[in-house]
């Protein structure tokens, strides 16, 4: 009866130790679609500007305290999205609360000579939070 031959199979079920992360990768990936589609309909703040590129451009986060200064390839100067001239702009930016965001948008065909006047200005106002944005190679 009893033969040497027979085999036993074991039934019990197998515990798994892992978590199945395949419905979670199809989340993410729908949620990363829906973010990309989103962003496309953001409204840009800043005038149309051929910046120039830098391998150290970080991203921008957005304040409400932010002011921008852009300078045009023709070296007009816009202050939130307004054209200023040199004569005005030192007026303008004394009233402007030295704690604000200066964002520096310079279009990279502009005269240098127009972003060291706006740099310097601000600096000599005393304004410590400049960035410049810049695109990624």
């Amino acid at each position: 009866m009893g033969s040497s031959k027979e085999k036993r199979w074991n039934l019990r079920l197998k515990k798994f130790d892992a978590i199945n992360v395949i419905p979670f990768i199809d989340i993410m990936l729908v949620i990363l679609v829906i973010v990309l589609v989103t962003a496309s309909f953001i409204e840009k703040r800043y005038l149309d500007v051929n910046l120039a590129t830098a391998k150290s451009a970080t991203s921008n986060l957005k304040d409400k305290k932010e002011v921008v200064i852009t300078i045009k390839k023709d070296n007009k100067i816009f202050l939130d999205k307004k054209e200023i001239l040199k004569k005005d702009f030192l007026n303008k930016i004394k009233q402007i609360n030295k704690e604000s965001k200066i964002v520096i948008n310079c279009d990279k065909k502009s005269v240098f000579e127009s972003f060291l006047f706006v740099l310097d200005a601000l600096k000599v106002n005393s304004f410590k939070n400049i960035l410049i944005v810049t695109k990624d190679e």
